[in-house]
């Protein structure tokens, strides 16, 4: 049945909330428990892990491609069939990957896997939005985050173990049966319905006319590298820095995921209150931990709550980032959410790369933390230069 509007009862609107999360989950955990498979595919395919990351490479290049090309050719399609389209695509990439015999393969694969996952989340914010209301946005799109945080506490650590156990094809084998319960999941629980209509493709090409939305693009793309620049070494710096047994990385992985999906609780109510400050409180925070966590990083404790507070404080200002971009440009916001995931990819770039610059530079692995500082401390002075513009820019 096809209804005008999605009116549902509060518990269905949950139900088809965390339908949208549970496909967030799924697609993300793809990404990040590749990082911990990747040891395994390399030996497995003879590759050697230098060139196996490559296949790492090639996620993060089919987000940065699929996020527009993809939302912008599916502009006109109704979101709930859209998204099940990117999740089918999701479970013949994992299905490709598993059956890669080389690295030819292994890179079409994954290549494939990462295409569809900024459409995904720029298409999922706003069915979110459209079911509990534009004045709750914060709210929708934390649910819709949420799946991303689940994906680094549960679905990583559970997918690299079970490749451990039962060898990488059989958790990518995995990976794409919980994509193809993800579908039947959106199937049942989200509704059939015109407000989930999709609009025109001069109107999504609209937002890359508007100056605020690259500006805040660009933030992105400085702001969270310190993340990745920390998450990037975790290994050694639990090992080699704070001298804990390697047993206590998937603890300080896992601390890091749970401060995240805390924060991202707290940042989805800060984003239906507070236009910029959220952001700007959020990102000020993470450099005062980071900065903390780099001058004790030594002291096996502090580095293990620091872990779990950069975590929490720097994504209580996340979600505040999409809902504002979906009102920077209103007649685009499925192409301005998958923009944002395609930013936070680029993050991922940089801030990996300025951490290795910096600890292959001759530093110890601390080096890799006060290298996620100086990129985000530019992100935050260029917001603070942004901001006059961004107040003027109508939200």
């Amino acid at each position: 049945m096809t209804t005008d509007s999605p009116a549902l009862p509060a518990t269905h609107v949950l139900w088809a909330l965390i339908s949208l999360a549970f496909g967030s989950f799924v697609i993300s955990t793809s990404e990040f428990a590749s990082m911990g498979l990747l040891p395994l595919f390399a030996n497995g395919l003879d590759l050697g892990v230098p060139l196996a990351t490559n296949a790492i490479t090639a996620y993060a290049i089919g987000v940065m491609a699929g996020a527009p090309t993809i939302t912008v050719a599916a502009a006109r399609l109704n979101k709930r069939g859209l998204l099940i389209a990117l999740l089918v695509l999701a479970v013949i990439a994992n299905l490709l990957t598993a059956a890669a015999n080389g690295l030819g393969l292994l890179l079409v694969a994954r290549f494939l896997s990462g295409l569809p996952q900024g459409a995904y989340f720029g298409a999922a914010s706003v069915v979110a939005t459209t079911l509990v209301g534009p004045d709750r946005s914060g709210k929708a799109v934390a649910w819709v985050m949420g799946g991303i945080t689940v994906a680094t506490i549960i679905g990583a650590p559970v997918g690299t173990w079970l490749g451990q156990i039962l060898g990488w094809r059989a958790a990518y084998t995995l990976m794409a049966i919980l994509g193809v319960t993800s579908i039947a999941a959106l199937l049942y629980c989200l509704p059939r319905s015109r407000a989930f209509a999709g609009g025109t493709v001069l109107g999504e090409l609209s937002a890359l006319k508007r100056g605020p939305v690259w500006g805040l693009l660009i933030f992105v793309c400085l702001v969270v590298a310190s993340l990745f620049a920390v998450y990037t070494f975790v290994g050694p710096l639990v090992t080699e820095t704070a001298g804990m047994a390697p047993v206590m990385t998937p603890v300080a992985l896992a601390l890091i995921g749970i401060g995240m999906a805390l924060g991202n609780i707290v940042g989805g109510h800060l984003a239906d209150r507070f236009r910029f400050s959220a952001m700007l409180v959020g990102f000020v925070g993470t450099l005062v931990v980071l900065a903390v966590m780099a001058l004790t990083a030594a002291q096996p404790i502090a580095l293990l709550c620091l872990f779990a507070a950069m975590g929490f404080i720097q994504m209580t200002a996340v979600p505040t980032i999409p809902v504002q971009l979906m009102k920077m440009a209103p007649e685009a916001p499925t192409l301005t959410g998958a923009m944002n995931m395609a930013a936070f990819n680029i993050a991922n770039a940089i801030g990996a790369a300025a951490a290795g610059l910096a600890v292959h530079a001759g530093y110890d692995f601390p080096a890799a933390i006060w290298a996620g500082f100086a990129v985000t401390l530019i992100g935050v002075l260029f917001f603070l230069a942004l901001l006059p513009w961004l107040n003027r820019s109508g939200a």
